[in-house]
């Protein structure tokens, strides 16, 4: 990241910029930071200038406590701010959650778009969000970075084989070290269901995608973000998966942003 704005409440933002043309912001989930979704700067920055960022707790930026939802919110407003007053937002799961929360609070949009945002379309998925809620406040309460990346690697479903796999890999110091944000993911994601009241309030289109070879309820939850914002669209991009080919989804967003 080479370049910093400040946010409302005093935080610096690291990001980076690319290309030319309107802006489009990228925004990235849980576990994650700019550079994850930076691959899809390349095939998009022909047409766009493209902005991938730090959210506030991870990799350069900084972290003021104490985190609300809102907070991070203004941190999108400040990039808008840093590219000119105006941009389209694309946020992957539950960035994309935080591109749809600050597109109801009315930031200055063109258009917004989200891929797989994992609201819970399946049975007992608001109570498992719960317990998940519960635990994960007591492990990073307790300083338990590894319980709390554990409980998150769960969450999405991951073979307990592959997760203990994952804590004997190199890289999963880098994985403790942003648990804290965690918190913040699942804050941005309420109670895991649908914010159908929100998503009514938003003013400006969205395109609502999942893959086709993801599981069937990732599929119902954007097809419900579509469904519910006023002016959305639901695409599926056939043979993808919640680790979608950038190369795969830059098309649809070019063509909708």
């Amino acid at each position: 990241m080479d370049k910093k704005t400040i946010s409302r409440d005093g935080t610096a933002i690291a990001y980076q910029r690319t290309g030319q043309g309107p802006a489009v912001i990228l925004v990235s989930g849980a576990m994650s930071t700019g550079a994850t979704v930076a691959p899809l700067a390349g095939p998009l920055s022909g047409r766009f200038t493209v902005v991938s960022y730090d959210r506030r707790g991870r990799g350069e930026s900084g972290d003021t406590q104490p985190y609300e939802v809102a907070r991070e919110v203004e941190d999108l407003a400040a990039l808008v701010d840093a590219v000119g007053g105006e941009a389209s937002l694309y946020g992957i799961s539950s960035g994309g959650a935080l591109v749809l929360e600050a597109a109801a609070s009315g930031l200055p949009l063109r258009r917004v778009a989200v891929y797989e945002v994992p609201f819970a379309m399946y049975e007992g998925g608001e109570k498992e969000r719960a317990e998940y809620t519960r635990q994960l406040g007591e492990a990073l309460g307790q300083g338990r970075r590894g319980d709390a990346v554990e409980l998150f690697l769960r969450l999405t479903g991951l073979a307990e084989e592959m997760i203990q796999g994952a804590r004997n890999s190199p890289m999963w110091p880098g994985m403790e070290a942003i648990a804290p944000s965690l918190a913040y993911d699942n804050a941005v994601m309420g109670d895991g269901l649908v914010p159908r009241d929100r998503l009514a309030g938003i003013d400006v289109p969205v395109l609502s995608l999942a893959g086709g070879a993801s599981p069937p309820w990732m599929r119902e939850a954007a097809r419900a973000v579509a469904e519910t914002a006023p002016q959305g669209t639901y695409q599926v991009l056939e043979g993808q998966t919640h680790m979608v080919d950038p190369n795969a989804l830059a098309p649809a967003l070019a063509e909708f942003f």
